[in-house]
């Protein structure tokens, strides 16, 4: 697999099913980067696309891998200094928002040990969850984290994170009770984070993850309007090694 940076021009699409059926579509873009291997961004595009540790789990002083590894020991797992790759929204004009970032980690030999999904919401909270996939990238993880205010912290998450190639595919799906009440889907092609490419997604999605961050407040609202009952937030306990 390329270690070369890559742009995902992405697809988004969010469907509540109960106990109100809603569901919304919106473009963005994503980087899929080797943590070991940032891209040299020209610095009159650096405001476009700023990658900083501190948007993401553990020490804000550290690094990428470092972070990453540390919390991988915390779960039982010891890195070999295997290729860590990350599929994140960078900083534009100073301004992120990551609702989902990808961590997949391998070992010496390139093999893929685990995936580790960061979750924020939107009340500057963060949770990890640590998924060992099988050869479809699929894995199951019970919800731990509140992400929104019309969804509490139960059932189970089916999740499909297969490493970006030529395409990106994940979705994940959260089931209760054997049902389906929310599903959440990114898909996307992949294309050379050349300057033209840089460019051309910054334009195409002006202030990416401003508009993700608005679009989600905006389905929240119109979903408030609607009268769907509001969950009290629960207290998030700390994830050793995320801070």
């Amino acid at each position: 697999m390329s270690t070369q940076a890559a742009i995902y021009r992405t697809s988004i699409a969010h469907v509540r099913r109960t106990p109100l059926h809603n569901a919304f579509t919106y473009r963005s873009y994503s980087w899929y980067v080797d943590v070991d291997r940032l891209p040299s961004v020209p610095w009159p595009l650096r405001p476009l696309a700023d990658f900083r540790v501190a948007d993401h789990l553990g020490d804000p002083e550290g690094s990428f891998r470092g972070n990453v590894e540390r919390f991988l020991r915390t779960r039982g797992i010891e890195p070999d200094g295997g290729r860590i790759t990350m599929l994140a929204s960078a900083r534009v004009l100073g301004y992120v928002f990551n609702p989902l970032s990808l961590f997949w980690c391998h070992d010496a030999a390139g093999g893929l040990r685990c995936v580790v999904a960061e979750v924020h919401n939107t009340y500057g909270e963060r949770h990890c969850y640590l998924l060992e996939t099988d050869d479809a990238g699929r894995a199951s993880v019970p919800k731990a984290f509140y992400v929104s205010p019309f969804n509490d912290v139960e059932g189970q998450y089916r999740m499909k994170l297969p490493e970006p190639g030529e395409r990106l595919a994940v979705s994940i799906v959260l089931e209760r009770d054997g049902h389906k009440p929310f599903v959440a889907t990114v898909d996307g092609e992949r294309h050379d984070a050349s300057v033209p490419n840089i460019l051309a997604a910054a334009l195409a999605v002006p202030l990416a993850p401003l508009r993700v961050a608005a679009q989600i407040r905006w389905q929240g609202i119109k979903l408030w309007a609607r009268r769907l009952p509001l969950i009290k937030r629960p207290h998030h306990p700390s994830q050793e090694a995320v801070q």
